[in-house]
């Protein structure tokens, strides 16, 4: 009788092991099939490919445009550099100018208006090579400022001009095509105040104490 008792224990435990080892493989094989990547179906590849080539010649067009946009910056404004510093040449003509005609011992001389007329030439000439190049200059006296392409130095007071107007020229500005070279550099006018407005200032700043 203990004999068979031990038998059935032995039998229900190797069955029991059994029913553990099948239960840890099938866990296992569980483990397995969701860990697995799915293959993808011949229409998810192909549409997969073509987003690559999408998005690879999108890209393409992008540097192709970019490389364009480049090119022609540097055939429009590449002498943007040497043009700007070329300008020195203009300004340094005016001064000289303006020390000789600033000159006593020269003023109303044969030799000023000579020297003068020979200056007045080779402003010319430089500004005509300018011109040819797109370099042109900016039209200042009498116009409204404009902060594009004007700054403002000083004020004058002028009561017969619209204030804002420029009266003086005191450097003059380039463009080169549709690009700011230099802004010119300009005295614009101003409207005397009278009286009436010194005395109401006065009295806002007395309040304002």
């Amino acid at each position: 009788m203990e004999k068979e008792q031990s038998q059935n224990i032995k039998k229900s435990s190797f069955e029991e092991q059994n029913n553990a080892s099948d239960s840890s493989e099938s866990k296992i094989e569980e483990t397995k099939d969701t860990s697995k990547p799915k293959d993808k179906t011949p229409e998810e590849k192909n549409l997969e490919l073509e987003d690559k080539l999408t998005r690879t010649l999108a890209e393409m067009e992008n540097q192709r445009r970019r490389f364009e946009k480049e090119k022609e910056d540097a055939f429009e404004y590449g002498g943007f550099t040497f043009a700007k510093e070329a300008l020195n040449l203009i300004d340094n003509l005016e001064r000289s100018k303006q020390i000789l005609e600033n000159d006593t011992s020269l003023k109303d001389s044969e030799a000023l208006k000579k020297i003068l007329e020979h200056l007045e030439i080779i402003n010319k000439d430089l500004i005509s090579i300018f011109t040819k190049n797109n370099i042109k200059p900016i039209e200042s006296l009498n116009k409204k400022l404009d902060p594009n392409l004007h700054q403002a130095m000083l004020e004058i007071v002028d009561n017969n001009k619209e204030p804002g107007t420029i009266i003086q020229e005191i450097q003059k500005g380039f463009m080169i095509k549709d690009r700011l070279l230099r802004p010119a550099l300009v005295g614009v006018s101003k409207h005397a105040e009278n009286k009436d407005q010194k005395d109401e200032k006065n009295g806002e700043n007395s309040e304002d104490k």
